[in-house]
């Protein structure tokens, strides 16, 4: 290659810079949040802007990274929304913000779909107003299907949530779905499975593995709810960032994010005393209604179209998740 050759190629290369790296401004709601602010995280060091807005009900203010800008509100207040809206101009809504505990929503399904439904309802609606590119949201692939067939489920398994929570996760994508199809608003809906990982919050956000750390390095018992022999899908909050990450440029649609392998409560007690060298005691409870007894998803679809698949084992994520636990609270 010449010298005039390579000049003129990396002149087409300054060229097409911009069309490779789009900076996006993303309202990122729930980012104060365990797996919120995970995203959060990702997005700006690929350079992304990034308002959060959160209430603080569960996450907390030493979550939101130092370069985001933040709003504390909640998401049903419309009028506070658009304000956001006005002055941030998003590009790309980031869908975090929920209740997402089954047991709360089987005790108040009213606060659940006032804040999952309605909540979504008012971030669709201004999307639409304030003409949003792109709205990405955090769904369930974990109580959607309820208790499928088939393990791992799939993203054609039949959708029989057993809680309130999962029904209103279901509900916000038939939204999703109706505002695409009337008024062209691309979506991504990200079906996770059990997330767990590093600043999971054991007390407002639902999660077996913060609740036993916390509760064993605090000399407390497991408490273990039925016998144990449950099965999740367990997707490292790393793995679901990036997922979040290349939901940007993905085309409208629904995925399953997990790992498709399934792992009792039972095992999450036999690996924590191993990694802990503490003979902790798991006391055993009558099992919660509205929860499912076994579920893992099939990530097929996620690797085929979005180019993602999780890449942390179980092993490795709950070894990590175990040492930041140990390493802040003791």
């Amino acid at each position: 290659m010449t010298k005039k050759h390579t000049l003129i190629f990396l002149k087409d290369i300054i060229n097409y810079l911009p069309e490779l790296v789009q900076i996006m401004r993303i309202l990122q709601t729930g980012g104060a949040g365990f797996i919120g602010s995970w995203v959060a995280e990702n997005y700006l060091k690929e350079g992304h802007e990034v308002l959060i807005y959160d209430n603080l009900s569960s996450g907390t203010a030493q979550n939101i990274p130092q370069d985001a800008e933040f709003v504390e509100g909640d998401i049903r207040n419309y009028s506070m929304l658009e304000e956001v809206f006005k002055k941030f101009r998003p590009e790309v809504i980031n869908h975090h913000a929920a209740q997402i505990n089954v047991r709360v929503s089987v005790d108040n399904p009213v606060f659940d779909a006032e804040t999952n439904i309605l909540g979504s309802i008012n971030l669709l609606e201004l999307s639409v107003k304030y003409k949003v590119a792109k709205f990405i949201f955090a769904s369930t692939g974990g109580a959607i299907y309820g208790e499928p067939k088939n393990i791992p489920a799939d993203e054609l398994t039949d959708n029989q949530p057993l809680s309130p929570y999962g029904t209103s996760k279901l509900c916000v994508e038939n939204y999703l779905n109706y505002y695409n199809k009337i008024y062209n608003l691309d979506f991504t809906a990200l079906r996770y499975s059990n997330v767990y990982g590093e600043r999971q919050n054991p007390h407002g956000e639902a999660g077996v593995v913060a609740i036993f750390c916390t509760n064993i390095l605090n000399g407390k018992d497991c408490k273990v709810f039925g016998d144990g022999n449950q099965t999740r899908d367990y997707v490292h909050c790393e793995d679901v960032a990036r997922a979040n990450l290349l939901s940007l440029d993905s085309a409208t649609g629904i995925y399953n994010i997990g790992t498709s392998v399934s792992t009792s409560v039972n095992d999450i007690v036999t690996k924590l005393k191993d990694f802990s060298g503490i003979d902790f005691k798991a006391e055993h409870l009558p099992a919660v209604p509205g929860e499912v007894n076994h579920i893992s998803l099939d990530t097929k679809l996620a690797s085929t179209v979005l180019g993602w698949s999780p890449v942390i084992s179980f092993d490795t994520g709950l070894d990590r998740t175990w040492h930041w636990f140990k390493n802040n609270l003791s």
